[in-house]
Formats: C-alpha cells, sequence, structure tokens
C-alpha cells in the first residue's frame, strides 16, 4: 500500500472524524471489547481477589488453583479462534458475552460454597448488621489507592469486608452513632476489638480451612469462567482486523481494544470493591462485569456485523 500511495495521510482524524468509521469504532468499544475485558479480568484477576479476600482462602492454595485452572482453558483460546473461523465470530462472540451475563452469579455463589462452606452457615446463624445513618457512610470509589475513609461507618464496612464477612445495612435517624449486630451481639461505634469477639463467638471463620476446600469443585468453576473469557477473546483479533479498512486499521482498533481493556477492564476490582463495602453483599460487586457483558450483548446483536468472510485485501 505504501508503494501503491494508498496509505492515510491522517489516520486518526479520518477514523474518529470520519461517522461512518466511528460508528464502527464506538460499535467495536461497546459491543465486544468491554464484554470481552471483563470475562478477562473476572477470570483471571477478580476470582482471585474473591477467593483470598472475600472467601479467606489461603493465598497458596488459591494460586495453585487458579494456576491449575489456566492451564486447562488457555488451549481454549486458540480453540474458540479456530472454530470462529468455521461458523463465525459473532455466534460465538455473543454466547460468550451471554454466558458471563447469565451465569456468574450463579458461579461465584457456588465457589462460595465449595471453598468456604463454614462462613454461609456463620452468615444463617448470626447475620451482620451495620446501623448507621446513610449520610455517614461513603461508596468507597478509590481508583488511585489515594482517598481516605475515615468516617466510623466506614471503619466497620471496611472492617467487615477484609474479614471477607457478609452484612446488610440498616439505616438510622440522621446524627446517629454507628452500631453493629452480630447475631444477638451488639456493638457500638467502631470497636475492633469487641467486634472481633463477636465474631469469633458467632462461628465465623478467620480462614478458610484448606482441607474443607473442594478443589476439584473450585478447579471446575473457575475453569468454567475462563472458557467464558476464551469464547469473548479467542476470535476477538480477527474480527477486529475485519471490521476496519487496512489503510486506518491499526488506529482504528487501537482505540476501542484498549480502552475496552485498560477502563472497562482495569476498573473492575476497584469498582467492585466498592459496591461490596457499600452493601454489604460480598456477590454485589458481580453487578459490575454482569451489566457490562449484558449491554454489550444487546450492542452486539444489533449493530455488530459478522465478519468471517470479509476479505482483508479488499478493504
Amino acid at each position: 500500500m505504501k508503494a501503491q500511495g494508498k496509505v492515510s495521510k491522517s489516520p486518526i482524524r479520518e477514523s474518529f472524524t470520519s461517522w461512518p468509521n466511528l460508528k464502527v469504532v464506538l460499535t467495536a468499544l461497546f459491543s465486544i471489547n468491554a464484554g470481552q475485558a471483563v470475562t478477562f479480568y473476572t477470570a483471571q484477576f477478580y476470582v482471585l481477589f474473591f477467593m483470598t479476600q472475600m472467601l479467606k482462602m489461603d493465598p497458596a492454595q488459591a494460586n495453585s488453583l487458579l494456576i491449575i485452572s489456566v492451564v486447562i482453558g488457555a488451549p481454549f483460546f486458540v480453540f474458540f479462534g479456530w472454530l470462529s473461523d468455521r461458523v463465525g465470530r459473532k455466534p460465538i462472540l455473543m454466547i460468550g458475552l451471554l454466558l458471563a451475563t447469565v451465569l456468574y452469579f450463579p458461579l461465584f455463589k457456588a465457589l462460595s460454597h465449595y471453598a468456604n462452606p463454614q462462613i454461609d452457615a456463620a452468615s444463617r446463624q448470626a447475620p451482620i448488621v451495620v446501623l448507621a445513618d446513610p449520610a455517614g457512610c461513603t461508596f468507597q470509589f478509590d481508583p488511585v489507592g489515594k482517598a481516605r475513609f475515615d468516617s466510623p461507618c466506614d471503619k466497620v464496612k471496611t472492617f467487615l469486608v477484609k474479614q471477607g464477612l457478609p452484612y446488610s445495612s440498616q439505616a438510622l435517624p440522621a446524627g446517629s452513632a454507628v452500631a453493629v449486630t452480630v447475631g444477638e451481639q451488639r456493638i457500638d461505634g467502631f470497636d475492633e476489638a469487641a467486634l472481633r469477639a463477636a465474631i469469633d463467638k458467632a462461628g465465623y471463620p478467620a480462614k478458610a480451612e484448606a482441607a474443607n476446600v473442594n478443589q476439584p469443585m473450585v478447579v471446575l468453576l473457575i475453569v468454567v469462567m475462563i472458557l467464558i473469557a476464551t469464547m469473548t477473546y479467542g476470535p476477538l483479533a480477527a474480527v477486529m482486523v475485519e471490521l476496519f479498512p487496512t489503510r486506518i486499521r491499526y488506529t482504528s482498533m487501537s482505540l476501542p481494544y484498549h480502552i475496552g481493556n485498560g477502563w472497562f477492564g482495569g476498573f473492575l476490582p476497584t469498582v467492585s470493591f466498592a459496591l461490596v463495602v457499600y452493601t454489604g453483599d460480598i456477590f454485589y460487586g458481580l453487578w459490575y462485569p454482569v451489566l457490562i457483558t449484558g449491554v454489550s450483548l444487546v450492542v452486539g446483536l444489533f449493530c455488530l456485523k459478522e465478519t468471517r468472510d470479509v476479505d482483508i485485501d479488499k478493504i
């Protein structure tokens, strides 16, 4: 193309100021790249955070089980790329996004059951409730790790989440001091020692007992998450190449790919943690990836074209 003088002289302007091409850029971002990013981060990063921080698994055991799962699942990146050459890119991408949207909550709840069954039993017998004036509780979104959350309510919720303890919140009148109930026990204010004593008395485990972790089931559940990620990633490179004209391809595909992975995927741990702290539900953070894969699925179904038969030498 260089020899024939066909390369674009202004690829940025042609990529992002021409509406027909910009429309494809936006479709690529919101239909496949954002959804693919959160499936990848969920399967290989958030699941490790969830096991070690929420379920209190031994980090060495959690890492080992994740490594085994990745080894099992990795060949499917190639498999789904190959399969997309036979049946099309779009069906595989859309099925992967659908499975993520539908299965993330059941998969993580099953993971909790098989990795740390004691915490589920304790939360049923002695539920934890944080009673506070909502105005004194902050939505703890801290993408750069510099914010300080120093109110008594923030301290209580941060302590509970870091211990992997599920809780619910109950609003008190304005100006009321924070309190915590653990079953029948009540602790006024933020008293870490009293909280630890109440939690221990209620039977909440300090960590997941390695012997009680159902390792085969944990590996199976993680492999399923990785398979979902391979379905959205395996065909991705091909479809991104086939969406854009050769003269502006690299410029056009760079923005949706890197925004999708860097921002939508990169914010997953931070946003999910903030949602968990805000609600006390250890599964509530999953709403972030589920909503993104759901939006990507809808946009992809209606806006993404099938590209398997595109001849890239002619565009």
